[in-house]
């Protein structure tokens, strides 16, 4: 079975890319990053085509952990804003399909990965 990552990988980056314009984190620096983050994960899915559908969640967590010693935390909660203790929203599952960003606090779901810009 040949599973071509490439669809999934250009979606990802896609996505990924709509939510850090959505958060106005969005310029050459942090295009660069999203770019090492598809190339990781593109040899990554090389080794396991099997994770295919789970790419975009992993370079949205990748992306943030990135964006966190040049940036600061990323994508930070709309839903506690205004609570004088900001945090970034966690992307779920882990390690799966459909991946969304949650609240941790609140336990709620905020958006789906690229649907950021209905939620800040």
């Amino acid at each position: 079975m040949d599973l071509d990552p490439e669809p999934a990988l250009h979606a990802a980056r896609a996505r990924v890319l709509a939510d850090l314009a959505a958060c106005d984190v969005n310029d050459a620096a942090v295009a660069s990053l999203v770019e090492d983050a598809v190339v990781h994960r593109r040899w990554w899915v090389g080794q396991w085509p099997e994770g295919t559908e789970y790419v975009a969640g992993l370079i949205a967590q990748d992306v943030q952990d990135a964006l966190l010693e040049r940036h600061g935390r990323w994508p930070l909660c709309p839903a506690c804003t205004g609570s004088g203790d900001p945090h970034a929203l966690d992307v779920e599952p882990d390690l799966g399909p459909d991946p969304h960003w949650v609240c941790g606090k609140q336990g709620a779901v905020v958006a789906p990965l690229g649907a950021l810009d209905g939620a800040v």
